[in-house]
């Protein structure tokens, strides 16, 4: 007589995805795959019908936003640029999300940390190329960490609501730009666009061997992966969890909840901060009004459409940077004007919200019959 304990599931040739215990296991992981996945599709098809309105075919639209995105190396090179800043203030968004906090401040935290590796640069121009590049990284860190923090400091202490704070917080930080750069900071050289002198080609960052695309990527993938080994292999990123999850219980069992609050807006404040600086030191070589490019707000919808998840936001900055580097394309081919991609990111945020009610309440991926 066999006693065999084979599982039923195998016994009967169930496949894995109808086994209602791997549906009980997974159930979760596959849920943060497929819905921001089809509402990453329906936005698709929803901007396909809205393209089709004037009188475009959506079938090459998809094509042309293909080959401007991932269709040749240059496009993949293109892409990956944008991806860069996108992954940094994503992250600017996605830590404080740990703590249950709503962060959108990531355009502000951008422009300070610009305007202040800037100042350092101009303020060391005796020092050698790599002395100037480090203090650039720690002021645009130390910038950005300050003025998030501010955000944080007073949904903590004056009981102000982060998200009005943090956004509020960018126009100021757009104000304080504007008015150094036309003001204390500007060169007298620039006439039409006011900026800040260079912080010339010694102090650049350059771009990787082999390719166009600046060494700020290789800042957002460390600062990515740093981020995920931080919440969720360290006791720090244990506590944060714990608070977001509940913070009267947190402070019950005697979490310092202040000191997690400062210390994750300041890191996430810091991640925006290196995109201003990278912007500075590998794009523009100077600050001036066009670092206001967006990229702030557009890392809001990275780290909502990744959940919030580091390591998942490398590939959503990536295809947000290919729909953001397809624009242009889609100008020359269809006659579509340049800003249609944001209109599309418009969609995608309001598909990604919408989506938002659907998390634990798909039956079949809960190992339901």
């Amino acid at each position: 007589m066999t006693t065999g304990s084979a599982d039923p599931a195998e016994a009967v040739g169930v496949a894995p995805a109808a086994d209602s215990g791997f549906l009980q296991r997974y159930g979760a992981t596959i849920e943060y795959i497929l819905i921001p996945g089809a509402a990453l599709v329906g936005a698709l098809a929803t901007f396909g019908l809205f393209v089709a309105l004037f009188g475009k075919n959506p079938l090459d639209l998809y094509f042309y936003m293909y080959q401007g995105a991932f269709g040749t190396w240059f496009s993949w090179q293109n892409t990956l640029t944008r991806a860069a800043p996108l992954i940094l203030t994503a992250l600017c968004t996605a830590l404080p999300a740990q703590l249950g906090m709503v962060i959108i401040g990531g355009e502000g935290a951008l422009l300070i940390g610009a305007l202040s590796a800037t100042s350092v640069a101009l303020a060391m121009p005796w020092a050698s190329p790599f002395v100037v590049q480090t203090a650039m990284v720690c002021a645009g860190v130390i910038g950005g960490g300050l003025w998030i923090t501010l955000a944080g400091a007073l949904r903590q202490y004056r009981g102000v609501n982060e998200t009005i704070s943090s956004l509020l917080l960018v126009y100021i930080g757009l104000a304080v730009l504007n008015h150094l750069v036309e003001g204390a900071m500007r060169d007298p050289a620039s006439l039409n666009k006011p900026s800040t002198r260079e912080i010339g080609a010694a102090n650049m960052i350059g771009s990787i061997p082999g390719t166009d695309v600046h060494w700020g990527l290789a800042f957002g993938l460390v600062a990515a992966f740093a981020s995920y080994i931080l919440i969720y292999h360290t006791v720090f990123g244990f506590s944060a969890r714990v608070a977001g999850g509940n913070i009267r219980a947190a402070k019950i069992v005697g979490l310092g909840v202040n000191k997690l609050i400062l210390t994750i807006c300041f890191l996430a404040g810091g991640a925006a901060g290196i995109a201003g600086m990278v912007e500075v030191a590998a794009v523009q070589g100077r600050t001036n009004a066009n670092l206001a490019a967006g990229y702030g707000f557009t890392g809001i919808l990275v780290a909502f459409l990744a959940r919030h998840n580091p390591l998942a936001i490398i590939p959503v900055a990536i295809l947000l940077g290919g729909i953001s580097a397809s624009g242009g394309l889609l100008q020359r081919r269809l006659g579509l004007p340049d800003a249609s991609v944001l209109v599309l990111q418009g969609i995608i945020f309001v598909f990604v919200l919408a989506s938002d009610a659907l998390y634990g309440r798909i039956g079949f991926l809960k190992g339901k019959s």
